[in-house]
């Protein structure tokens, strides 16, 4: 296997802390680089050579040719494929294990994620409230809530009973459920469980820092901050979109 020689372009997050989750628990040393939102400087014409959508997550891997990868989930595979031989991860050798994991890993990605991200704009980034578009996005985060805790039913982990990229991917977006408008999780009991089961890994522990602490962790903690970045990110999207 190639020594890895890889390049994290993030800002950390829910989506952004899904890299260095994979990274931290397969053991691949990485460089990381914050990315200025804010600063627009995720257009400037140097990052959109690596990811021509301007979003971050994206990698580049210097031992491959300075090959970019962008899309938190292809970056994922990506990983897991080229520097994951003990399958600690994806299943390489078991077809119906590797292709359960893949499902639930596109699950997060069609589902969880742009539902988290809609509802993370009417939540917190749009000035203006609009009850029915957060009501929506917070019943269709319900409901894929609920598949989750159904399936987790007798179980630790999504697959295999071990963590694996299913978890990894879904873990950061679902831990901070609180600030996508679904304050409480109580009636999801596997679900709750399994957050608390994953909040125990140190190697997830670490990626949720990087490429700055934990900031989910201190808005859930300190409803102050969170109010301080919701303005800050209104302010920018008034800008941005004109509205």
């Amino acid at each position: 296997m190639t020594t890895p020689n890889i390049t994290l372009y993030t800002t950390g997050g829910q989506n952004g802390g899904k890299p260095s989750i994979i990274l931290e628990e397969l053991g691949i040393p990485y460089k990381v680089k914050n990315i200025e939102l804010r600063k627009n400087e995720q257009f400037e014409p140097w990052f959109l050579k690596i990811n021509p959508n301007g979003k971050v997550p994206a990698i580049v891997d210097h031992s491959k040719d300075d090959f970019p990868v962008f899309e938190s989930t292809a970056i994922a595979i990506y990983l897991c494929e080229n520097y994951d031989p003990e399958e600690k991860l994806l299943p390489k050798n078991d077809p119906k294990l590797r292709s359960q994991v893949i499902q639930w890993v596109m699950f997060e990605a069609s589902g969880i994620g742009p539902a988290q991200g809609q509802s993370n704009f009417y939540c917190r980034f749009n000035s203006e409230k609009i009850p029915f578009a957060i009501n929506k996005c917070a019943n269709e985060i319900k409901r894929l809530y609920g598949v989750l805790n159904k399936s987790l039913e007798g179980k630790e982990y999504l697959v295999g009973n071990k963590f694996t990229l299913a978890d990894a991917m879904s873990y950061p977006m679902v831990r901070g459920h609180f600030f996508s408008g679904v304050e409480s999780i109580d009636e999801f009991s596997n679900l709750k469980a399994w957050i608390e089961r994953i909040d125990a890994r140190p190697a997830t522990q670490k990626g949720l820092n990087v490429p700055v602490p934990d900031k989910m962790k201190e808005y859930r903690e300190n409803p102050e901050k969170l109010e301080e970045f919701e303005k800050l990110m209104q302010s920018y999207f008034k800008d941005r979109l004109k509205i």
